[in-house]
């Protein structure tokens, strides 16, 4: 029996010929990242575990990416930050994006591919959930809690069971409207949160052969509101090529054999997708665009890792453009990369950031998490009161976003920009005729 890709890659990261799905290995890891939320934690585990002089398993494995609470005025959370900095010296560390000087990047989600941290074939364990983005670039990525990344910062190395394999086949041509956060949502609506716990998420077929990296992403980043231990698409000549362009390091390419062995298999006809939406409280409570028009918004949030991207914004600017949002409306890009090239990339003539402010989007932000996570009460994009937000961040539980008392909804970045034009759910395949 042969096997999938992921079971391909933690056999490789064992040292051994083969795995099975149930077993417990220990996997050898080529990167572990943290930020400032878990950073300070993780550390404190590490210090506690192997002592104060200890040095971590290998100074070019560790990158640490300061992303969610950044741009406020909360002491907290600058001395978390200010942590990092104080370890980051101690041990040398070659990678660490500070806020403090021109290294800053932004989302560690985005900032990883960006910056050259991810390879096909290799294993990457990050403390943030949607660490699973990575897979997108054929690797295997997961997150984990700070005590087990404090012991891997120490060792470089993990314990962990090897999970089932679920295969997801979409095949054929997307309508105009329909993206990658609409399969992805589907997906999840169809399983349910729970529905792929601990289970790696294989999606393949001709229609994510067609996604660009950047919408890959966006599929293998929910893949945790599944319940999914990991996401992962296995890599092809757009990924050699991305990967390329920012890292020299070589990488092997690993592919599922034909005889693999999967849990389940789900299949769908791009044909038969439509924009959806998760309505508040769950990334399972999806419905369709169209039956839900009714559903009247507050506010269009358009970033985070999920939606931030510079494609997300492309999107978003392709429907905005010549148009009036009718809400607040704000754009948050990702990454210092992106936020550039929101004033570099044009549409007809005008830039992505030329488009947005035209439209009466509230101006581009600092490049952050934001409102993705909360945050304190000076974050932008914050929603504080009983407010209604349409979203392209990738999670809606109550308070996410700041106020318990405020709602969330899931969406593309086609159908955030589309609501914020007529302050309702909008179905963008309407507007984009």
């Amino acid at each position: 029996m042969g096997m999938t890709i992921t079971e391909k890659i933690l056999a490789k990261a064992a040292g051994r010929d083969c795995v099975k799905p149930g077993e417990n290995i220990w996997v050898n890891a080529n990167t572990l990242m943290t930020h400032d939320v878990c950073g300070p934690g993780t550390i404190g585990v590490f210090k506690r575990e192997f002592g104060e002089q200890a040095k971590v398993w290998d100074k070019e494995g560790v990158v640490i990416i300061p992303d969610h609470y950044i741009f406020t005025k909360d002491g907290k959370c600058h001395r978390n930050v200010d942590t990092l900095r104080d370890f980051v010296n101690e041990q040398g560390l070659p990678y660490f994006y500070d806020p403090a000087n021109n290294s800053y990047s932004g989302v560690c989600h985005v900032t990883l591919p960006e910056k050259g941290h991810c390879r096909p074939g290799e294993v990457l364990f990050g403390t943030d959930s949607h660490t699973c983005t990575h897979g997108a670039l054929g690797m295997f990525s997961t997150g984990i809690g700070n005590t087990d990344a404090g012991f891997v910062m120490g060792t470089g190395k993990l314990l962990i069971k090897v999970p089932e394999t679920l295969r997801f086949v979409v095949n054929g041509e997307l309508a105009k409207g329909v993206t990658a956060k609409d399969i992805i949502l589907r997906i999840i609506g169809d399983l349910g949160v729970d529905g792929a716990t601990y289970c790696a998420m294989e999606f393949t077929g001709t229609t994510i052969e067609a996604l660009s990296v950047e919408e890959r992403m966006t599929i293998c980043n929910m893949a945790i509101e599944a319940g999914g231990k990991n996401g992962i698409i296995a890599p092809d000549t757009k990924t050699i090529e991305y990967v390329r362009a920012r890292s020299s390091k070589p990488f092997d390419c690993l592919f599922s054999d034909a005889d693999a062995n999967y849990d389940a298999v789900y299949e769908y006809d791009a044909a038969t997708l439509v924009p959806v939406v998760a309505l508040p409280y769950s990334p399972d409570n999806m419905e369709n665009v169209c039956d839900v028009t009714d559903f009247k918004i507050d506010r269009s949030y358009i970033g985070s890792c999920t939606g931030g991207k510079l494609t997300d914004f492309v999107m978003a600017a392709e429907l905005l453009k010549g148009k009036k949002v009718v809400v607040d409306t704000f754009i948050v890009p990702s990454t210092v990369e992106v936020a550039n090239a929101l004033n570099d990339v044009k549409l007809e003539g005008k830039s992505l950031a030329e488009i947005f402010v035209e439209a009466g989007c509230i101006e581009p932000s600092e490049p952050s998490c934001a409102a993705c996570l909360g945050g304190p009460v000076d974050t932008f994009g914050r929603c504080n009161k009983e407010e209604v937000c349409v979203s392209t961040t990738n999670r809606n539980f109550p308070g996410r976003m700041g106020s318990k008392k405020s709602q969330t909804i899931l969406a593309s970045p086609y159908t955030a920009a589309a609501s914020a034009t007529t302050g309702h759910l909008t179905d963008p395949r309407d507007l984009l005729k």
